[in-house]
């Protein structure tokens, strides 16, 4: 351009802001002979939604006049970032208010959790337009604060669409249907967002057909009212319900296409869920990691897993986190250690869960110095652990009997993180103990827990020890804690039963199956899987459904019994009652 004036300035820099190029506009911003407030202007909101709000003032600072539009942008920027004191300070200073500068205020305060301080400066305004008593009504919604809400909504003195629709879905959250039925009807005008909120929020209150029935009444139905409807039944596990609705619409996007291949995963039909993955790419329509991840944790195999895995590697998701997260955790169960590893050494950007998962799998397959080697790369890498870390590096070495470095760890929770110890940390503490045969000392960190965190867990993990090293009395003592606190989760009594009838104590024994009848605690019966030839076979403890059982059984006893008799392996001798 031979010539360059400040209009042509002006509309560069807006260009580059347009496509969030900050540094761009910043250079030809600099390079302009005369600025205008315009450029000004423009640039201190760039600055400020790129979160440089130094660099925003500096601009401010050295303007020779300002605009309310400049100012309003760099209070919103400062409580955008939690620096209310200096919002507040500017706000004074501004030498002509307007409602928009009035209500950015309001909506600041309100976003920063100061309902209050947001009320105030709402009472305080001079004029109130249509938007500044919407901004209010939705600040009392954001904050829980319902009652409030309602009585400005009704004082508004006009209303429109956005501030009914504000309300509507403010009653919907706060499960207040009948207020929103009534608002509804009494609408004059209604938009596609008006009868979405409806339809989502009824399903969103178990009332899923009555959201039908309003779906049914659009006079419109936008792409968000179809999902909302899917999502609705979905959620409720009514899948082919959802199919239907699926089917209807005329125009599919990726959300609604998402919400239904995750129904059919989280209903375990796996093979429905590809097939629509499938017609989903022919369809042309290109999947996201939502997709993939839906896909994924649906597996309950390691050909699916891995087929999935294919997948989404050819569709260039290998770097997703929460995809790859889930796939170190899925091929770990799955009894692939190696697959999770490889999966989790080319993340090239790992996260808190990334290095969790990969800890958690080397505990639950009795690598506790692999795990520990983990967590010392996560602290190298800048990570920050949490509660959760530590219960996987506890397991870890509970499971491969590292009695010192699980004191250690457990002592540096608090001592080096400052985290509060919970009952599962104190409970995988008192394993690791107990595991190794230091029964006092686990009954001394047994005392030592707070009564809040004391739980049926703890009790339990003490019980095995007492089991595993034939400690009777404790473990009588013991039984009888844990028969006062009336669980409902099985694990404690079925070892407290097992305990008793390893020692012949059958009256005791008696009495905690006639408890456990009492309060209607079953055991969920313990199972095995198989997959041959791409086909699943589960086979619970007892069950002889099987359409092979007989062949099974029979190899089992000719092949399967004398290789354990010779490998040397052992139920032990104690007695085993319940499984």
């Amino acid at each position: 351009m031979p010539q360059r004036d400040t209009v042509s300035y002006n509309s560069m820099i807006t260009v580059y802001l347009k496509n969030k190029d900050l540094n761009e506009a910043e250079k030809i911003f600099k390079a302009m002979p005369h600025r205008d407030i315009v450029a000004e202007s423009a640039m201190i909101d760039g600055c400020v939604k790129a979160g440089r709000l130094n660099d925003a003032r500096k601009v401010f600072d050295n303007m020779t006049e300002r605009n309310a539009f400049s100012w309003t942008s760099l209070i919103s920027g400062y409580f955008s970032s939690g620096r209310i004191g200096e919002a507040l300070c500017l706000f004074d200073k501004m030498p002509e208010r307007n409602v928009v500068s009035w209500t950015i205020m309001v909506l600041g305060f309100a976003r920063s959790g100061l309902v209050d301080r947001a009320r105030c400066f709402f009472d305080l305004m001079p004029e109130k337009n249509t938007v500044a008593w919407t901004v209010m009504v939705k600040s009392y919604i954001d904050n829980d604060q319902f009652n409030e809400a309602y009585k400005l909504f009704l004082e508004m003195p006009k209303r429109n669409v956005r501030s009914w629709n504000i309300m509507i879905s403010g009653c919907l959250c706060a499960n207040r249907v009948n207020e929103a039925l009534h608002l509804f009807e009494s609408m004059l005008e209604r938009n596609h967002v008006s009868w979405t909120a409806m339809v989502s929020g009824l399903a969103r209150n178990n009332m899923i057909g009555s959201a039908r029935k309003y779906f049914d009444r659009m006079p419109y139905k936008d792409v968000a009212a179809w999902s909302a409807m899917i999502k609705a039944y979905v959620d409720e596990e009514l899948v082919e319900e959802a199919r239907e609705i699926f089917n209807s619409m005329p125009e599919k996007n990726v959300v609604t296409w998402n919400a239904m291949i995750d129904g059919y995963s989280r209903n375990g039909d796996l093979g429905e869920a590809l097939r629509l993955f499938v017609l989903m790419l022919r369809s042309y329509f290109r999947p996201n990691e939502t997709n993939m991840t839906s896909i994924i944790t649906s597996c309950d195999g390691m050909s699916d897993i891995m087929q999935a895995h294919a997948m989404a590697i050819s569709l260039g998701f290998e770097q997703d986190i929460w995809l790859a997260n889930s796939l170190i955790t899925l091929y770990s169960k799955s009894g692939d250690l190696c697959s999770s590893r490889l999966v989790f050494e080319l993340l090239k950007s790992k996260d808190l869960v990334s290095w969790t998962a990969m800890i958690v799998a080397y505990a639950n397959h009795g690598h506790g110095h692999h795990a520990l080697q983990v967590f010392a790369r996560m602290l190298v890498s800048g990570i920050k652990p949490e509660k959760v870390t530590f219960v996987g590096l506890l397991s870890a070495c509970s499971h491969a009997g590292l009695v010192n470095q699980g004191r250690r760890v457990f002592e540096s929770i608090k001592a080096t993180y400052n985290l509060n110890p919970k009952a599962e940390h104190y409970s995988c503490l008192v394993d690791i103990l107990g595991r190794a045969g230091l029964v006092n000392e686990a009954m001394d960190v047994v005392s030592s827990i707070p009564p809040s965190e004391r739980d049926e867990a703890v009790l339990v993990a003490l019980l095995g020890a007492c089991k595993l090293h034939g400690d009777s009395i404790l473990a009588n003592s013991i039984g009888e804690k844990l028969l006062e606190l009336e669980s409902y989760s099985s694990g404690g009594y079925v070892l407290l039963a097992n305990t008793y009838a390893a020692e012949g104590q059958w009256d005791e024994f008696a009495q905690v199956r006639k408890t456990m009848r009492e309060m209607n605690v079953k055991k969920i019966p313990g199972y095995s899987q198989i997959q041959v030839n791409g086909k699943n076979h589960t086979f619970f403890v007892g069950e002889r459904s099987h359409p092979q059982v007989e062949e099974i059984y029979r190899l089992m006893k000719l092949n399967l019994q004398p290789l354990m008799k010779e490998m040397c392996f052992s139920t032990g001798d104690n007695l085993l009652l319940i499984d």
